[in-house]
């Protein structure tokens, strides 16, 4: 893709529509991200496969994260990897394990807030549900909800699932209610405030586990647990006068895992280097999980890449030396209603391009060497860029970018495409920068 096609670059955006559209929940996301993979030509393996195959592209997943890698015909075991890395998961509404609930004659759901939401933006939207249910062993799910199915642990069965259509509501209260919400603010209770309301007491005695079973087609005895969460109904799509923006749920950080995929894919294998993408589950809530960029699932791949092409643990540490990473996730393009919030010498736009993203205290894993390597990329990509850094007296976000250069000791750069109303349920990002993030990861994938 030529980056100054203008209609090519809106086409990308559509495609990122797509993306989204069908990845409600991380593990969605690894599920549309392996079709594509699939269809480029990539065979899945599991962690308990022998990975012994020198050439070769393939991909694992873990919950909700999945690496991809290829080997390039007789790629030196010493090579080193260039290494994309984004964040599946996103901010919302999560079911609890005992999830009826209500009041004043309502049914409810009873959910947790997972991450940093901006709570008012979840209010008076119609809501689905997505997520995965894990049932008891034998089970056959066959419901029109059921996007795969798979056995897992123990012999469990393991089904993704969809309910799309608009079952669930937080409303907000009346303003004759709280008549000082304009002058005071909102604030929300994630306790009290944020139960969202699917019925009314009376209609039918069926609970949670029950419709949920109906909507799978199995008994309410078969479902064990699951990791169910809400999602935005409406479609991803581009907005704007004159369709400068894509408006959509999970921008942060679908946008970067599209991205990813969409520049491995482009990039095919290299003879010199080994392209990888790592997409990691539960960065919102600090990463520490099996699934997560402070687990082991990155180093392993590595290290199995390494000896199934004839290295040792001394090669393997000499292929890291050569790496890099490319830590993306979305950046804070300016915002016009609160342009005293930013670095007046650090203003970001959209469609102008992937922002580098630099902080001397570390919250991002740049540093010099690496904000050069980047800015190579997109220079040998003809696309823009922009750098950035917070104000000094706000406290700034952070990534897998530093969590990544601390596990792997590899040279690591923090970047991103500008967005607003990030943490929203749902987002805005330029219909443009999309194209041109993929066009500089091809670059880099292809051994910059």
């Amino acid at each position: 893709m030529s980056p100054t096609d203008a209609s090519k670059r809106r086409e990308v955006a559509k495609d990122l529509c797509s993306f989204i559209d069908a990845a409600p929940s991380p593990y969605h996301a690894c599920e549309e991200a392996a079709r594509r993979l699939v269809a480029a030509g990539y065979a899945e393996l599991s962690e308990t496969d022998p990975w012994d195959s020198a050439d070769g592209s393939w991909f694992v997943r873990r919950g909700g994260a999945l690496v991809a890698w290829t080997h390039g015909g007789g790629v030196a075991p010493e090579a080193g990897f260039r290494i994309v890395a984004a964040h599946t998961d996103s901010p919302n509404l999560r079911v609890k394990p005992r999830p009826d609930t209500g009041r004043a004659g309502y049914r409810q759901l009873s959910v947790e807030v997972y991450g940093g939401v901006l709570l008012n933006s979840w209010l008076d939207r119609d809501l689905g549900l997505s997520g995965r249910v894990m049932l008891t062993p034998g089970s056959a799910p066959s419901g029109d909800a059921v996007s795969q199915v798979r056995e897992a642990a123990a012999g469990s069965v393991e089904v993704l699932f969809r309910i799309d259509r608009p079952i669930l509501r937080v409303p907000q209260l009346a303003i004759h209610l709280d008549r000082e919400i304009n002058t005071k603010g909102l604030l929300l209770n994630k306790q009290r405030h944020m139960q969202p309301v699917w019925g009314l007491e009376g209609e039918t005695e069926d609970g949670f586990v029950q419709r949920l079973s109906s909507e799978l087609g199995v008994s309410p005895d078969d479902v064990m647990g699951w990791d169910a969460m809400t999602h935005d109904t409406n479609s991803s799509c581009l907005s704007g006068w004159s369709e400068e923006f894509v408006s959509a749920p999970r921008l942060d950080n679908l946008c970067s895992c599209h991205a990813a995929i969409s520049s491995l894919v482009a990039t095919g294998a290299p003879a010199s280097v080994v392209p990888v993408v790592c997409l990691f589950d539960h960065e919102e809530v600090g990463s520490g999980s099996r699934a997560g960029a402070e687990s082991t699932l990155l180093s392993d791949v590595l290290e199995r890449s390494v000896l199934a092409r004839g290295g040792d643990r001394e090669v393997l540490h000499r292929a890291m030396a050569a790496s890099t990473c490319v830590s993306a996730d979305m950046a804070h393009a300016t915002h016009p209603n609160y342009v005293d919030r930013h670095d007046a010498g650090h203003h970001l736009a959209m469609n102008a391009g992937p922002v580098i993203k630099i902080n001397a205290n570390q919250r991002y894993a740049t540093e010099a060497e690496t904000e050069a390597h980047f800015e190579l990329c997109c220079r040998a990509a003809g696309v823009p860029f922009q750098k950035w850094a917070s104000r000094a007296d706000l406290a700034c976000g952070s990534t897998i970018g530093p969590i990544t250069a601390g596990r792997l000791g590899i040279r690591t750069v923090d970047v991103g495409n500008p967005q607003l109303g990030m943490h929203s349920a749902r987002e805005t990002c330029g219909s443009e920068d999309s194209a041109f993030l993929i066009s500089a990861l091809e670059v880099f994938h292809g051994g910059l």
